[in-house]
């Protein structure tokens, strides 16, 4: 199986690159992982509703073009489902399953992803209702896919 992550913006914690590597290295034995940062549209601080759409649509451009047309698309989204941990092991599982096997998480900017990134989701997620900096939710995401693998290998979660 193979994991793509692509994420609005450059990672520059030190924390977080450390944190998302760790994972990234520990699915090793169970998927390709590949990350994908794309440059965040510069916007000023207070964007009229237009302003903040036209950002949107420049970094969902760029997501967009990341993603292959026969990848299986998820994503993260305010109004998307909310899933528990077994529930996104087993729609990995599922989606393996039923050749589905190339799958990209994609995170949006501050602003959020454009109607054109959502139009091309197969699935939204939502990680519940509060709100996470994008670059944070990258490690959550990462941790949470190991994890469902752990859960579908039936494997103890090393912490």
């Amino acid at each position: 199986m193979q994991i793509q992550i692509v994420g609005v913006g450059k990672l520059k914690e030190k924390y977080l690159t450390d944190g998302i590597a760790e994972y990234v290295k520990r699915m090793g034995p169970y998927a390709k992982v590949v990350l994908n940062e794309v440059p965040d549209e510069k916007a000023p601080d207070h964007m009229s509703a237009a302003e903040e759409e036209q950002v949107k649509a420049k970094e969902g451009e760029r997501i967009l073009a990341q993603l292959k047309p026969d990848t299986y698309v998820i994503a993260l989204a305010l109004d998307g489902a909310m899933w528990s941990s077994e529930e996104l092991a087993a729609q990995l599982d599922h989606l393996g399953t039923y050749g589905r096997s190339s799958i990209a998480f994609v995170i949006g900017g501050s602003n959020g992803l454009s109607q054109a990134v959502l139009k091309r989701a197969d699935a939204k997620l939502c990680f519940g209702k509060m709100t996470y900096p994008h670059q944070l939710m990258r490690l959550i995401l990462v941790e949470q896919v190991y994890r469902a693998f752990k859960i579908n290998r039936g494997e103890p979660y090393h912490k």
